[in-house]
């Protein structure tokens, strides 16, 4: 945990480096504290049905979402939350400039009993 997943319209596939994106995206969760690097995953879903307003222009969306363990107080999820979307806001700012861009964002908490992990990354990263 956490999961960053961003769906984007398909106007925007040949706009946006995800690489260069998650980089930043990973660099501001793991400088956090809170969420250990070998359980940070991102991934982009194109979404290439979809309608935006009234559809009379080149209108595209970017919607990320961010799912977390449980157990942080709501103070904590609040300052990642604002860091993380700082991070989008600054990301994104120059193609917002040239297009008509909607981007949102939310945090999910994921419920303790209802999810199940098997992860051998984090004993590989330990030093």
């Amino acid at each position: 945990m956490p999961h960053f997943i961003v769906e984007y319209s398909g106007n925007l596939k040949s706009e946006i480096n995800f690489d260069e994106f998650f980089e930043k995206v990973h660099e501001c969760l793991g400088k956090s504290g809170i969420f250990p690097l070998g359980g940070i995953r991102s991934r982009a879903i194109r979404m290439d049905d979809y309608r935006i307003a009234d559809a009379k222009h080149d209108y595209a969306f970017i919607h990320i979402t961010l799912k977390v363990g449980s157990g942080r107080d709501e103070e904590t999820r609040k300052q990642e939350c604002d860091a993380l979307f700082n991070v989008i806001e600054t990301y994104f700012a120059p193609l917002q400039e040239k297009r008509l861009l909607a981007i949102s964002f939310e945090m999910q908490e994921i419920h303790p009993v209802f999810t199940y992990k098997k992860n051998n990354i984090h004993a590989f990263l330990k030093p």
